[in-house]
């Protein structure tokens, strides 16, 4: 089921948005930010994550700090969600994903509690990235229930999603990039693998070698 919610009342910087306190903007000036509210403009993906940290029930204040700390948030939730697919499974497991699942049906059974649901979404991605640096180990069931869980509450019910997956080729394009570094660096080539490295960290990109190999992630 699909369900529309009215929020509550928009601030900035803890005040009322109005025309005579000249700190009003509208939603396209969000995106571009051509406004002489915020530092820079937002991606609407961003912009939905930050909506979705308050309580629809809740006053929501934009402001600089408030909009960059959520940037860095959406970016750490979507980049767990890009390693989730290249986890590796154990043959036993340090983790158990059932309570997780069950305590997201209950901060969404709690009137929408989307900010609940988030740091529940932030504790998935602890565990995403502790199993992908080798720290954790996971058997194959509860990471299936890990990805279902990720799928269901991130793209499902929260609707977010990462924009740099639009283009369906860029993944595969990265991956064929790593390869490439890869191979530089087992011809011993560490100047080529330095400059794949430092280019892609230029457009973006950030290159994390693990045990399971080298993944990469948006910055």
């Amino acid at each position: 089921a699909k369900y529309w919610v009215h929020t509550n009342m928009l601030t900035v910087n803890g005040q009322k948005m109005s025309k005579s306190l000249g700190n009003s903007f509208l939603p396209d000036e969000l995106f571009t930010g051509n406004n002489t509210i915020l530092n820079k403009g937002y991606s609407p993906m961003m912009v939905r994550f930050f909506m979705l940290q308050a309580h629809y029930r809740s006053t929501l204040d934009f402001g600089n700090e408030a909009m960059e700390a959520s940037e860095k948030g959406f970016k750490r939730l979507m980049n767990a969600f890009t390693l989730l697919e290249g986890l590796k499974s154990s043959g036993d497991t340090e983790v158990e994903i059932q309570p997780l699942i069950d305590r997201c049906y209950a901060a969404m059974n709690d009137d929408f509690n989307s900010p609940v649901l988030i740091a529940e979404l932030f504790e998935a991605s602890r565990i995403i990235n502790s199993v992908n640096d080798g720290k954790l180990k996971i058997d194959t069931v509860n990471l299936e229930l890990l990805k279902g869980l990720m799928n269901t509450f991130v793209l499902d019910i929260l609707g977010l999603k990462n924009e740099h997956a639009e283009n369906e080729e860029l993944p595969r394009v990265l991956d064929f990039v790593v390869n490439l570094r890869n191979e530089a660096k087992t011809n011993r080539d560490y100047a080529t693998s330095d400059r794949i490295r430092d280019g892609l960290q230029k457009i973006g990109f950030q290159l994390k070698d693990g045990k399971e190999g080298t993944n990469w992630s948006k910055v």
